[in-house]
């Protein structure tokens, strides 16, 4: 059988059955299988309507489902800690979401993998950073680590 690894974000502003944000993240992290590294967690802040504070990490998971099964599962594991589908960037138990795959690049109906935003989100990056720096995006070959210093620079005022 053929095993393939995955970057999982992982991401909670709602306390759940677990405990805080950072208890659903361990939670979480427990309940997915083929775990072989866990960043940080880190506290960000909301983007869109979200009035609070996010915990974020990141995970390298090895498996052998294919992207679609990988968020089959990922799904089944934020519906049994009570996540359900609601606003847009509202807040949330728990949010698992493939970023990228050892298998390179993935389209199907409800699936993009690279995820299509990963590389401009500073709370996605900084902790899968921490773990897969030498990753590479297979859209343009950039290494994770230099997305990371990407978007940590200022930008400029209009």
């Amino acid at each position: 059988m053929t095993t393939t690894s995955y970057a999982i974000a992982l991401g909670s502003n709602r306390p759940g059955r677990h405990g805080g944000p950072r208890d659903e993240i361990r939670a979480a992290l427990a309940a997915l299988p083929g775990v072989y590294a866990v960043s940080p967690i880190l506290t960000t802040a909301p983007i869109g309507p979200s009035i609070r504070a996010f915990a974020n990490a990141a995970a390298l998971v090895e498996s052998p489902l294919d992207p679609p099964a990988m968020l089959r599962m990922l799904k089944a594991v934020e519906r049994d800690f009570g996540r359900r589908r609601g606003q847009r960037w509202g807040a949330r138990v728990i949010d698992l979401d493939i970023i990228l795959w050892s298998g390179g690049r993935w389209r199907s109906p409800g699936l993009v993998v690279p995820h299509l935003a990963y590389a401009t989100r500073d709370f996605v990056l900084h902790p899968l950073a921490a773990i897969a720096a030498d990753w590479r995006d297979p859209r343009d070959g950039r290494f994770v680590r230099h997305m990371r210093h990407g978007v940590d620079r200022r930008r400029p005022r209009p």
